[in-house]
């Protein structure tokens, strides 16, 4: 494995149990790389690089919830496997609501961890995935004209070019042409996907202004 997107971070105040823990997952193929303290951890953390960790919840210090809320609040997404050496009901049903990938307690298997791991990972590489596709539609909006961004949201609320034409006062000509490159800036050839797109970036549809007959 080895690759960029096999990276497994391992916290764990315990040297014992952070050098087998990480032995472990080197020789299962990922690239580990460990800390002894949650706070060596979030000093050195770089969010733009993939992976999952491997979270100690009872430590000296932050303990592994407050590393949970930490990134919770930069709004990262790396997915957390919790380890335990005690059952703490409470703190188990906070971290899995808070979006936890899954909780282990001490002494675990291997295979255990290892597809633990795994499907951490797999849930990254969905997550950032995912949020590349926002950033490009994001992307695409920012090259629109502040009309072109008026013009879109009447497209996607499901107005016609009469009606758009009479809620911003252009000439129907003009939205047309607008519409027409607002298609091809966001790189869509139906409304129907424009729609999408748009859901996708929270762009909210207009809600009409004119209640006028156009027929």
């Amino acid at each position: 494995m080895n690759t960029s997107d096999s990276n497994v971070y391992v916290v764990d105040d315990d040297p014992p149990v952070l050098q087998a823990v990480s032995r472990l997952l080197r020789s299962a193929g990922f690239q580990v790389f460990g800390y002894s303290s949650a706070r060596r951890f979030l000093d050195r953390h770089d969010s733009t690089t993939p992976g999952c960790l491997v979270l100690d919840m009872v430590m000296p210090g932050l303990n592994g919830l407050d590393v949970q809320q930490t990134l919770l609040a930069a709004q990262e997404s790396l997915p957390i496997i919790f380890q335990s050496g005690r059952t703490d009901v409470p703190a188990t049903v906070r971290a899995m609501k808070q979006g936890a990938a899954d909780f282990l307690t001490k002494p675990f298997e291997k295979d255990e961890l290892v597809q633990a791991v795994r499907a951490a990972l797999a849930k990254d590489r969905v997550a950032r995935q995912a949020n590349e596709e926002v950033a490009e539609i994001r992307r695409r909006l920012a090259t629109l004209t502040p009309r072109e961004h008026e013009v879109l949201r009447h497209v996607i609320s499901g107005s016609l070019n009469k009606q758009t034409a009479v809620d911003i006062g252009a000439a129907e000509k003009t939205i047309k042409v607008h519409r027409a490159r607002v298609m091809e800036k966001m790189k869509v050839e139906s409304v129907a996907e424009l729609v999408r797109l748009a859901e996708r970036a929270g762009i909210l549809p207009v809600t009409a202004k004119s209640a006028i007959s156009l027929s």
